[in-house]
């Protein structure tokens, strides 16, 4: 939902799975997304009846337990239609791939690879993390892009900083650096969307 505010436009979803604003003719109101944020409480609440219901009994089988079946029933209702929903809309999302590069590609976000530089240069990450909040400080001091100070404004914050200290903020050997498993760089995240895309298909 947030992502297909204006203010984001990082995603549009199909016509189909949102409806028009009652007062505002340009706005579409994420029908589905929403409905499915609220199904979430129903479901809740669902579960709360039922550990009240338990809670109270001895052992084994008590005529209390005829009141779960009503809230079972529409859990496995809500969630079924939920999930089939949803996943339609998952498909009919369009990516709006190049405001989604533009907003990974602020330099900020990568303050803390300028920071690990740093501590590969043998700063101790302490006084690492400190001379980085500097140089950022500087920036904005200076109304420049992080990645847009030259190598002498480093310097004066930080004599570790060599001439290859802005490579740092190239985005896709930003990402190549990210090898851990589960980590958001880009093998980690194809090989994670193989190993889904396999367990899904095999279902």
């Amino acid at each position: 939902m947030l992502w297909a505010t204006t203010e984001f436009n990082f995603i549009r979803i199909a016509d189909a799975y949102t409806t028009g604003s009652s007062i505002m003719p340009q706005k579409k109101n994420p029908d589905v997304a929403e409905l499915t944020r609220g199904k979430s409480a129903r479901v809740i609440g669902n579960l709360v009846a039922l550990l009240t219901l338990l809670k109270g009994l001895p052992m084994t089988y008590n005529r209390d337990l005829q009141e779960d079946k009503e809230r079972l029933f529409d859990t496995v209702d809500t969630v079924r239609a939920t999930v089939r929903l949803c996943a339609a809309m998952l498909r009919n999302i369009e990516v709006n791939g190049e405001t989604c590069l533009a907003a990974a590609q602020d330099p900020v976000l990568l303050a803390t690879d300028l920071a690990e530089y740093l501590v590969r240069k043998g700063v101790p990450f302490r006084q690492a993390h400190h001379a980085v909040g500097s140089v950022v400080s500087l920036a904005e001091q200076l109304g420049k892009r992080l990645d847009r100070l030259t190598l002498a404004e480093l310097q004066s914050v930080e004599k570790k900083f060599s001439t290859d200290a802005l490579e740092i903020f190239d985005l896709e050997q930003a990402l190549a650096r990210r090898k851990i498993p589960g980590a958001p760089g880009t093998a980690e995240v194809r090989k994670q969307l193989a190993r889904w895309k396999a367990r899904l298909k095999g279902t």
